[in-house]
């Protein structure tokens, strides 16, 4: 059906009030503002602080005692530990010192035995010279002093014995005093190997007393280190024992003399935290009121806009007549059902009358002015066209729950027809067509005023491209329109520019 234009422009004057009345109450239009500050700390008040610091000065005392016993016991401790590693050294030294007297006796016991041994040959050897020497003397002197004959070989055992005879027998003509002489000093020899024997004997005796001294003493040095650890275990158990006992009253002299001071300043943090979330959602929301009211008053000022967007929404049958008879003029939309029968695959036209006064950045930035200066009115599923807000219609679920069919707004595709309708473009009431009306882009090539689009073939939602990662939309019952960051799940491969 169509609308008259004076009716049009009265409404449109009353939905631009209705509009700018709405903004003070935008707080969703600034998301990611939302409070994030936790619930409230314990806040003492300033009596328990008193009482508090009252308690640490009487304590203070008791706390410097505590201070001191802790430090006193690990010095105990430390002294302690030092006074067995001294014990633990003194039986490593003793053990060694034990080890090289067992060294020394064996080998005193060594010397005795080889002295022995040399004593025992001189023996013998002196023995043998002894009985040939007299046995030749007794036949020397039955055949005659000094006699050499051949008689005295006589009786020899063999060629060696032959020699030897004759060896003696020349010695006893030539040289009977230096044999005598030399038998002497081979008994003298054997005394000195029978005395350095003895001395030998007596070395390796001291030796291994010595070294039966050393065991002696390795022994008490290791007992003596085994009491004292004994001794240190005890000790250090016990002053450990105290040392934990003062630091637990030492800790908890400190947690009580600190605990509610940490509470206040756990509190005032979390206090300074919520002041400066009132003051970002204080700041976005003045911000978003200052934006939409500038933007309501440019477009209040662009009467050809104006003009434009309510000569499209006069020449414009409501999406929601089902009736295609002539029909009254009404600012109320019906409130019938929409249609369950499948609609139409031709496209309708989506180009109107365009004014052509106003071309690039200036088309773009009147486009987002007109979005922008709706910031704040709700949700109204079905609601809007090109000259503004409209009453929602039924949808026998979500919307009529939140009465949508009963409230002045904006769905996402009629606030895209706001939007572009003070140009002139003329969109659908429907995301599925407005996706097609004009040119695609890939969406990573996105740029202000182009419309973004989600689901399957645009079926589920529409919103306006700001820039900086911003788009304004109408989400969904319960809402408003507002700003929010640009959500790339369920996107679109393509977004929609309709200003070149």
């Amino acid at each position: 059906m169509r609308r008259s234009t004076t009716g049009g422009v009265q409404r449109r004057g009353v939905q631009l009030l209705l509009g700018l009345s709405l903004v003070a109450a935008i707080v969703t239009a600034t998301p990611n503002l939302a409070s994030a500050v936790p619930p409230p700390p314990p806040n003492p008040s300033d009596s328990d602080l008193a009482a508090a610091g009252a308690a640490v000065d009487s304590q203070s005392g008791r706390v410097g005692q505590l201070i001191d016993l802790v430090a006193s016991a690990n010095q105990q401790l430390a002294a302690l530990d030092d006074q067995v590693a001294i014990r633990r050294e003194e039986v490593n030294k003793a053990l060694v010192d034990l080890q090289n007297a067992r060294d020394a006796a064996d080998v005193a016991a060594a010397l005795v035995s080889a002295a022995q041994q040399a004593l025992a040959d001189a023996g013998t050897m002196i023995a043998s010279a002894q009985q040939k020497f007299d046995q030749f003397a007794v036949d020397d002197y039955v055949k005659g002093t000094g006699s050499a004959s051949i008689t005295s070989l006589l009786g020899a055992q063999g060629p060696q014995d032959v020699l030897d005879r004759a060896q003696i027998l020349k010695l006893l003509a030539s040289k009977q005093n230096s044999v005598l002489d030399n038998l002497q000093r081979a008994r003298t020899d054997q005394a000195n190997k029978d005395s350095t024997a003895r001395a030998s004997k007596q070395q390796a005796d001291q030796a291994a007393a010595d070294a039966d001294a050393k065991k002696a003493e390795a022994q008490n040095a290791i007992d003596a280190a085994v009491s004292a650890q004994q001794e240190q275990a005890a000790q250090k158990a016990s002053i450990e024992a105290d040392r934990n006992t003062a630091q637990a009253e030492l800790d908890q002299a400190r947690s009580s003399a600190a605990g509610l001071e940490g509470q206040r300043d756990q509190y005032n943090h979390w206090d300074q935290q919520r002041q400066a979330e009132q003051a970002a959602i204080a700041a976005a929301q003045q911000a978003a009121k200052e934006a939409a009211a500038a933007a309501a008053t440019r477009v209040a000022a662009e009467t050809a806009a104006n003009q434009l967007a309510s000569s499209l929404a006069a020449d414009e049958r409501s999406h929601t007549d089902l009736d295609s008879s002539p029909t009254t003029t009404t600012t109320k939309p019906s409130t019938a059902k929409p249609s369950t029968a499948k609609p139409s695959t031709t496209k309708p036209s989506t180009t109107g009358k365009v004014d052509t006064s106003l071309t690039g950045s200036a088309a773009i930035e009147l486009v987002v002015d007109r979005g922008m200066s709706q910031l704040g009115v709700q949700y109204s599923w079905g609601g809007g066209n090109a000259n503004g807000p409209t009453k929602g219609i039924r949808d026998g679920g979500v919307a009529d729950s939140y009465g949508d069919y009963n409230k002045v707004g904006f769905d996402c595709s009629g606030l895209m027809m706001y939007a572009f309708g003070g140009l002139g473009i003329k969109l659908a009431h429907y995301t599925g067509y407005q996706y097609t009306a004009g040119t695609q882009i890939p969406s990573a090539q996105m740029k202000r005023g182009d419309m973004i689009f989600y689901g399957p073939n645009a079926s589920q939602h529409v919103a306006l491209y700001l820039g900086d990662g911003k788009m304004l939309e109408a989400p969904q019952s319960g809402d408003v329109v507002k700003v929010s960051p640009v959500r790339y799940s369920g996107m679109t491969p393509y977004v929609v520019r309709m200003i070149d």
